[in-house]
């Protein structure tokens, strides 16, 4: 109607809220490709000879701005570690709607690691390198791959509970952290594995995995629950934290 004053389609607090996740938008796409940038470039040129100031040229970033996201080449990989496990949680989905059996589920989430990290396998040793170091901020222990760290221990809590397998409660609440460090030695067993396709690794998994859902199966008999109750309580002596604890009061 002529005269009346349309009303204003947003508030100006709605305004300053769109405008906040816009430029957080930005910055997240902008981190996800000197991210991409530099993993294209590993492959292309390896590691060592990849410098923040060719991912920041290849990204068409400036060197400053890539360092305002990354403080250094090695925290970059940080970067990397969590578009992996991005990947990893989205081809794990299949499996894990599909299959209830854990042995299963497991050998299926740990494949489908394999097949997104194939890629990065010519240079997964000069990672290795850095993150053998326990000062490294790349190590899997560091404060810095706590996220990381926490995403995969998430998805095996995931694993365990989606499937029919009946576990010992005390072994429960610190299987999805067992099962990260047995993730862990499949990874460093891939590594320094040079067989086609990694065959010996994904025969290694396949394998384990089952023997994996045997040892899980067996906890829950009484002549095997004082070994589970011994292994379980020099976790914990040696400093073991488990991160489920609060999942499996909840």
């Amino acid at each position: 109607m002529s005269g009346v004053k349309e009303p204003e389609l947003t508030t100006a607090a709605e305004r300053d809220e769109a405008s906040s996740a816009s430029k957080a938008s930005k910055s997240e796409q902008t981190r996800t490709l000197i991210v991409e940038t530099a993993l294209r470039l590993f492959r292309e040129n390896g590691y060592d000879r990849t410098t923040m100031r060719s991912i920041a040229k290849e990204a068409g970033v400036s060197v400053g701005n890539a360092y305002y996201y990354f403080a250094s080449k090695e925290h970059l990989i940080q970067g990397f570690y969590e578009r992996i496990q991005q990947l990893h949680l989205a081809a794990s989905q299949d499996v894990l709607a599909a299959e209830r059996d854990f042995g299963a589920r497991l050998a299926g989430v740990l494949l489908a690691w394999l097949d997104i990290a194939e890629p990065y396998h010519d240079f997964a040793a000069q990672f290795f390198r850095n993150a053998a170091d326990p000062a490294s901020p790349l190590s899997p222990f560091s404060a810095e791959s706590q996220p990381s760290r926490d995403a995969v221990i998430a998805l095996h809590r995931e694993v365990v509970a989606g499937s029919t397998v009946k576990v010992d409660p005390v072994l429960l609440a610190q299987l999805p952290e067992l099962l990260w460090l047995y993730h862990m030695a499949i990874v460093l067993y891939w590594v320094h594995d040079r067989s086609e396709g990694a065959a010996k690794t994904r025969l290694l998994v396949s394998r384990t995995a089952s023997m994996a859902h045997q040892l899980v199966r067996m906890s829950r008999f009484r002549v095997f629950r004082s070994f589970v109750l011994d292994g379980v309580s020099l976790l914990r002596d040696i400093g073991w934290h488990s991160t489920s604890d609060s999942h499996s009061k909840e």
